[in-house]
């Protein structure tokens, strides 16, 4: 795998990523709810997710789900379920900032972000049939798989932290310039974004991918 094809990916990936989505409107809520340090758990749950993604689909999972109606729908519904929790969490929330946490103690609210964003990933499938799209372009058939599936998954997971990163940042310094009304219009902006989502996954086909 060349240095060229490396930077072609992270380009294609770069722009994939930037484009809002679940996981980045979580580390923009997160930014402004609990600050960088916190959202970072999230965005942690985020890049074990790519990795869990990108292994799968070199396992052959895409291609099942790609092959498999059933199998495609439970994930596809366990996702469009989850995000509109989320979504009417946001919406119903009153800008008070613990509405996201699951427990009293700050251990379990720490897990609770992080697994939301990992969660919010992995059970998209989209994301597996983008990857098992995508990735095949990228990898030489002739050459060992594993390294260059390895080198393609560490360049996805750092891209995509630091474009969370980056809404993370918006986030909380969005919040700081609105003052008290800043988390809760935060709130319903990505409140409604996700159920968005939710309802764009409902209608996804496979032949649409």
């Amino acid at each position: 795998m060349t240095n060229l094809t490396i930077l072609a990916f992270a380009l294609v990936s770069f722009i994939g990523i930037a484009t809002p989505g679940p996981t980045v409107l979580l580390a923009l809520t997160n930014g402004s709810r609990f600050g960088i340090r916190t959202a970072c758990l999230g965005m942690a749950g985020a890049v074990l997710s790519d990795f869990v993604l990108i292994g799968a689909v070199a396992l052959g999972l895409g291609a099942l789900l790609a092959a498999s109606e059933f199998w495609f729908a439970v994930v596809k519904w366990i996702g469009v379920g989850y995000l509109t929790f989320l979504g009417i969490m946001l919406l119903r929330s009153k800008g008070t900032l613990d509405v996201l946490h699951t427990g009293g103690s700050a251990g379990s609210s720490s897990r609770a972000i992080f697994l939301k964003s990992f969660f919010v990933a992995v059970t998209n499938p989209k994301g597996y049939l983008f990857f098992s799209a995508f990735l095949p372009q990228f990898v030489a058939p002739e050459l060992p798989q594993f390294p260059q599936y390895l080198a393609l998954a560490v360049t996805f997971a750092l891209i995509d932290f630091a474009v969370m990163f980056g809404y993370a940042v918006l986030g909380s310094r969005a919040v700081r310039l609105l003052k008290k009304s800043g988390v809760l219009w935060l709130d319903r902006i990505c409140g409604g974004a996700l159920l968005a989502l939710a309802g764009s996954l409902a209608f996804y086909r496979r032949a649409n991918a």
